[in-house]
């Protein structure tokens, strides 16, 4: 008998932690190699993780909840006749315990994850001199980002001594009584009588995490241009109820609006982008990133080469990807390789809004509700039905000039809609 150790593994691209939200299996129980262990939360979207042995279950180091990074030990299995060297890639036989925790402890210490290895690089910290607070002392992203608010915070107060010097220069005939400098301290929220407290795990951590992360690292900037899509409103209105007899779907607005965007990215392919420190990663497929809500979950599904599909096509995947998100059966692939979102704000009937950009892509468009208003064409008044289009673009990669030739072109596209132009298969 030996004792083997499960490690979260990679789920996905640029996947670097997952939260384990469910465990499937129990200390004592035994299990077949692939068996699902434990589900993970990770970029919005559940997955299972197989088990690398068939054996029984020794120990689980990781708790519901917890936030565990890739290659980090998840728990112990039990198991007979293996070969501890067909699996040393991704697990590490135990054949003392004592002594496998002590070398762990070691190697812990100086095991960095990229994000850890990033930020240290940014701000120049040396990872040496830092104390880890993660399992045998390895350094987490929390134990740098102290790091980071303590420079800041010493780099601040520096700054404040010599500008508060240069002030008691310029006023010493100024009374000492006439001016009492204000204490601002940061106070902890706290929780009042009635409040409910709401612990912040799953989706709504992963969300937060990722939009932090987002608006701290991309410089934002935002335009919306307004669309006259009386042309498509009526084309649609003439199809829908045949099409939905016909192929059992709805055919919504937002697949024409998704059809036009791919058009638009195939002309400017620049917004099709990502950013990536040293250079600008131009995708070649483009991937559009839409955003699905049930309940009070937001998910991000991906449709693949949106550009090769038919409006049709389009339509089909949007509603299968809904469906998907409804019963809670989206996989990882379903979610991985959006170079470019669209957002439906529409649907909830928001008219302008900024939308936060989906990282590390390099822009998104929030399409918003379709209004019937008065517009002055040929110097008279006509009833039009209109949209707002508002792109949030990464201002690194992007410019107002480019992005503003995009929205045109989007424009042009919606406004020109017909049955000779854009038909649905």
């Amino acid at each position: 008998m030996t004792v083997q150790r499960i490690n979260m593994p990679q789920l996905g691209e640029s996947v670097t932690e997952g939260t384990v939200s469910n465990w499937l299996v129990k200390v004592g129980d035994y299990v077949e190699k692939y068996d699902a262990i434990a589900e993970v939360m990770t970029d919005k979207v559940n997955a299972e993780v197989p088990s690398s042995f068939s054996g029984v279950i020794k120990e689980l180091v990781a708790e519901e909840g917890e936030a565990i990074e890739v290659g980090q030990l998840m728990c112990y299995i039990e198991v007979e006749g293996e070969d501890p060297a067909e699996h040393a890639s991704s697990t590490t036989p135990v054949t003392n315990e004592k002594e496998q925790q002590q070398a762990g402890e070691l190697t812990m210490k100086t095991r960095y994850s990229p994000v850890v290895m990033r930020l240290a690089q940014e701000h120049q910290i040396d990872l040496a001199t830092v104390s880890g607070s993660g399992k045998g002392g390895r350094i987490t992203r929390k134990d740098i980002e102290k790091v980071i608010a303590g420079e800041k915070s010493v780099t601040k107060s520096k700054q404040t001594e010599e500008k508060d010097e240069k002030t008691s220069q310029q006023d010493m005939q100024v009374e000492e009584q006439d001016f009492t400098p204000p204490i601002i301290r940061r106070q902890p929220v706290q929780t009042r009588q009635g409040d409910r407290e709401i612990p912040v795990t799953g989706i709504r951590k992963t969300i937060a995490q990722n939009m932090v992360r987002s608006k701290t690292e991309i410089p934002h900037a935002w335009m919306m241009i307004e669309v006259d899509v009386t042309n498509l409103v009526a084309y649609r209105n003439a199809e829908k109820d045949k099409f939905k007899e016909t192929e059992g779907y709805n055919l919504s607005y937002f697949a024409f609006f998704l059809n036009a965007v791919a058009k638009a990215l195939k002309k400017f392919p620049e917004l099709n982008s990502c950013w990536a420190g040293d250079k600008i990663i131009q995708r070649k497929e483009i991937n559009l990133s839409i955003a699905v809500a049930h309940g009070h979950e937001l998910y991000v599904p991906v449709i693949k080469n949106v550009d090769e599909k038919s409006i049709k096509g389009i339509a089909k995947e949007v509603a299968e990807l809904s469906n998907k998100a409804r019963t809670g059966t989206l996989t990882q692939e379903d979610m991985e390789g959006g170079t470019f979102t669209v957002n439906n704000t529409g649907s909830f009937g928001s008219v302008q809004s900024m939308g936060v950009i989906n990282y590390p892509q390099a822009a998104i468009l929030q399409v918003e509700s379709i209004v019937k208003r008065p517009v002055i064409i040929d110097d008279m008044f006509a009833a039009r039905d209109m949209v707002n289009l508002c792109l949030s673009l990464d201002h690194r990669v992007l410019d107002g000039v480019i992005c503003g030739d995009f929205m045109s072109h989007v424009k042009a596209i919606l406004e020109n809609i017909s049955s000779d132009t854009t038909p649905i298969y």
